[in-house]
């Protein structure tokens, strides 16, 4: 395990890779540099995903609390996530359940294009998200979804029997010149975009508290037994309150599909994410 000490200096120089006017040097070995270097220095397209979870797995509540899981070093860590990106993705039911500022009010640097996937056009337009001065906001909705004038940039893309298509969301925010993207929640949006392949990093924080129920961070199918498992390639961080999983889920080379069989979720599960993106 790497313990992780941030420093003005090497967030500094993260956020100057990040802008382009510096360079990522494979010889640092600093915690910090290994652990956010590629999400800042990504340039042709970028997906990171980050799970907040309990000791015992869990996302949030059973009433679909999720707020104040990770600590302060947890909370830390995600607002640099997105400092380091152009956009950050949620699902409806976040903003619903959570009313997130997705800002960066926690570090230095600037805040991602908000991005809410909004199928069936639900949000009522009263949300904070869309009141609050904050960076810019794009909703994602099925064609099929009555068009709503929110303050915010409505994309309407095709949605099928398995609902909208990751991939087409991932192009609809690219020809916007937003290629680096934060997948932060709620769970049902992480799996469908694992599940298409999509995502390079996946961050797994856990916090030392205990839940009991509630929602599971990904839902995968059952496994008979433990060699059959995913394991994918991982550094374990110490952020001080939290501890991290950084997942290598493809690797640098964008072209290599990663190793094994493509993850697919339970057929139940399947059926609740397709519903509802």
């Amino acid at each position: 395990m790497r313990n992780l000490h941030m420093t003005d200096r090497l967030w500094n120089r993260l956020l100057s890779i990040r802008n382009g006017a510096d360079a990522l040097r494979r010889t640092e070995a600093e915690a910090a540099m290994t652990l956010y270097g590629p999400v800042a220095s990504a340039r042709g397209g970028f997906v990171l995903a980050q799970v907040g979870q309990s000791l015992d797995g869990r996302v949030a509540t059973p009433s679909g609390d999720a707020r104040d899981i990770s600590g302060p070093d947890g909370l830390a860590h995600l607002h640099r996530c997105r400092a380091l990106v152009d956009a950050v993705i949620v699902g409806i039911g976040t903003v619903q359940n959570d009313n997130p500022r997705l800002s960066v009010r926690e570090v230095s640097g600037p805040s991602p294009t908000r991005v809410v996937i909004d199928c069936r056009g639900e949000l009522t337009g009263d949300e904070g998200l869309f009141h609050d001065g904050g960076a810019p906001v794009i909703v994602i909705q099925g064609h099929d979804a009555q068009k709503t004038m929110h303050s915010a940039d409505v994309v309407q893309l095709a949605r099928g029997a398995a609902g909208l298509d990751p991939n087409d969301i991932l192009e609809s925010l690219s020809q916007r010149g937003l290629k680096r993207i934060l997948v932060e929640g709620g769970a049902r949006t992480i799996a469908r975009f694992i599940d298409a392949n999509l995502v390079d990093r996946l961050h797994v924080a856990i916090a030392p508290v205990i839940i009991g129920s509630g929602p599971c961070g990904i839902s995968l199918p059952p496994i008979a037994q433990l060699c059959n498992a995913h394991r994918p390639a991982a550094e374990v961080y110490s952020l001080g309150s939290d501890v991290l999983f950084d997942c290598r889920l493809k690797s640098e080379d964008r072209s290599e599909v990663r190793k094994g069989e493509k993850i697919r979720m339970a057929d139940d599960a399947y059926a609740i994410v397709a519903a509802n993106l």
